[in-house]
């Protein structure tokens, strides 16, 4: 048996969720789909402030404060970062007005959507937004965490870490802290009374596995003097960051969230994004416009290809070159920073980025980046421009 619907989101994640809501906050008719609806998030999430669209519920933040950065320069950032609460940011994406079906998508396209039991729905637009596939392909970041009390994480480390390069003998199985993947410490407070201590490796093809990465969280507290228990809470990630190259070109259901390619390339972060330009596809829906369009301006798909070029850049780069990297970019003024981590649609203050970057970098590194560059933007660029071939005869 069919029903038609006005719009189906496909998935109810941060993304999704936060289109549901505000899909029904503008009277649309919207039914979302997902085999456990009211299941309860567990990851941790964070973005800096300013990326945070005017209309989340104030309770969503849990904490805010001005995050450090260790290269083997201690940098305090000028720019305020928060970590969402978890369960009050998904309290705060309330479904009134939607509909919930319980049920997992066998076949969609742009109209049309299967589900496993062999309900059909038809609707004048599809959103899916059920996350990124992991594909072994394609670069992923991977990280272990566990929760401590903020007052002994304080203590050991001194603060708020957004990114803490420091070395420490992470050699295991043979392998030296050199060898394979940088990582880095994520410390961030939870709370009052916790505090998040995440080893992470930002990117990688193949990335840290989590065997790795938890022995290398040990070896970094120990030295600090934090022995863990083995009973904490604990925390694991792994994700694709690289995007689908196909990813909203394909036919079928408009791709939103991670699944749209609104993951950042090099750092991963997309729920921040996602909540902010949920209003750009309800006001497509609404006026009847592909939300594709409305999304991927011309501006928006180059700043894609300059991030893109970035994650190159990184994936390119050993273990030190990683640190160099992340020292150059946050020497950088913090407009610049801004501009590269959180602007959807502004090639030129992204590109001001990178040339400051380059700058900054020695030339081992600033030739990685260079090259990165033109295999990401120049190149197909210059297919586009170039004519096509003369017909013989």
């Amino acid at each position: 048996m069919g029903r038609r619907v006005s719009v189906l989101v496909l998935g109810l994640g941060p993304a999704g969720r936060a289109l549901t809501h505000r899909l029904a906050a503008a009277g649309v008719e919207v039914v979302a789909v997902d085999p456990a609806p009211e299941r309860p998030w567990t990851p941790t999430y964070a973005a800096w402030a300013d990326e945070l669209p005017g209309w989340l519920a104030p309770e969503a933040v849990s904490t805010r404060f001005e995050p450090w950065v260790h290269t083997g320069t201690a940098r305090r950032v000028p720019r305020e970062y928060v970590v969402l609460s978890t369960p009050r940011l998904q309290r705060s994406l309330t479904l009134d007005g939607a509909q919930l079906l319980t049920g997992t998508v066998a076949e969609a396209d742009a109209t049309r959507v299967l589900l496993r039991d062999g309900t059909r729905l038809t609707a004048s637009c599809v959103l899916d937004a059920r996350g990124a596939p992991l594909d072994p392909a394609r670069a992923q970041q991977t990280a272990v965490g566990v929760v401590v009390s903020r007052r002994r994480a304080e203590e050991v480390l001194g603060g708020p870490w957004l990114m803490d390069w420091r070395r420490h003998d992470h050699a295991t199985a043979g392998q030296s802290a050199s060898e394979g993947p940088a990582n880095f410490l994520y410390a961030l407070p939870l709370d009052a009374d916790d505090a998040l201590l995440e080893e992470t490796c930002l990117v990688g093809r193949p990335a840290l596995g989590m065997r790795e990465l938890r022995e290398r969280l040990e070896t970094r507290l120990a030295g600090h003097g934090l022995t863990l228990s083995g009973y904490e809470r604990t925390e694991h990630v792994r994700f694709a960051v690289e995007p689908d190259p196909a990813a909203g070109r394909r036919p079928g259901p408009v791709p939103f969230g991670a699944r749209g390619g609104l993951m950042h390339p090099g750092t991963g972060y997309s729920v921040a994004v996602s909540l902010r330009l949920a209003d750009v596809v309800v006001a497509a829906v609404r006026a009847g416009r592909d939300p594709r369009r409305a999304l991927w301006t011309p501006a928006a798909q180059a700043t894609r290809r300059l991030r893109q070029a970035g994650l190159r850049t990184l994936l390119g780069l050993d273990a030190a070159g990683t640190v160099r990297f992340f020292d150059a970019f946050f020497a950088l003024p913090v407009s610049l920073q801004r501009s590269y981590l959180s602007a959807w649609d502004d090639p030129r203050g992204t590109l001001a980025a990178m040339v400051a970057m380059a700058g900054r970098l020695p030339p081992r590194l600033t030739s990685v980046a260079v090259r990165s560059t033109a295999a990401e933007v120049v190149a197909p660029v210059g297919r586009r421009l170039r004519p096509p071939p003369r017909r013989a005869g």
